[in-house]
């Protein structure tokens, strides 16, 4: 496992990192910018779960609501802290989509990110770093997801906006 370092890679607003995975999460495709980014080579990457880029300062609970989406049907969009292979780090705006096949069986997942508002960074960063804190206050996993999750269910219902709407406007 990568070091964690405190130095950003930022994306261009015309970078677009394209995965997609099967139904159990593991890498099927990865386009030449996912592999830059992550700093993996293309055999390094295919066949391994999606999370060998996550980044420790992201909640689990973040996850466990993109799981939750995913399973019901719906796309998940998310800002999400992604760890190279160097131990550096890039932020992401991610758009996750169910993909299935004509018979409605789900082949896994696709996924598209590009390159976040900064603005959208600064007000999200706090909130994980709390997200992170409170799970951290847990011995149970999942009073520490349910906790956590607690803090971005509030953060939502401030906001007036459904989860997806609050995201969406915070890119523009």
């Amino acid at each position: 496992m990568a070091q964690t370092s405190a130095q950003e890679i930022k994306m261009k607003p015309d970078d677009f990192i394209v995965s997609k995975t099967d139904a159990k999460g593991k890498i099927t495709y990865c386009n030449r910018i996912f592999i830059q980014f992550s700093g993996y080579d293309e055999a390094e990457l295919l066949g391994q779960p999606h999370n060998i880029i996550r980044h420790p300062d992201m909640p689990r609970s973040v996850y466990r609501f993109m799981w939750q989406t995913l399973q019901e049907g719906d796309e998940f969009f998310g800002y999400v802290k992604n760890r190279c292979k160097n131990g550096q780090y890039y932020w992401v705006l991610a758009n996750v989509t169910p993909s299935y096949d004509a018979d409605d069986k789900l082949l896994g997942y696709y996924s598209v990110r590009r390159c976040p508002q900064r603005s959208a960074i600064e007000l999200i960063e706090p909130l994980y770093q709390r997200m992170i804190e409170e799970e951290s206050q847990h011995t149970s996993a999942q009073q520490a997801m349910d906790a956590s999750f607690q803090i971005l269910n509030d953060f939502v219902e401030e906001s007036g906006k459904a989860y997806n709407e609050l995201i969406l406007k915070l890119e523009n």
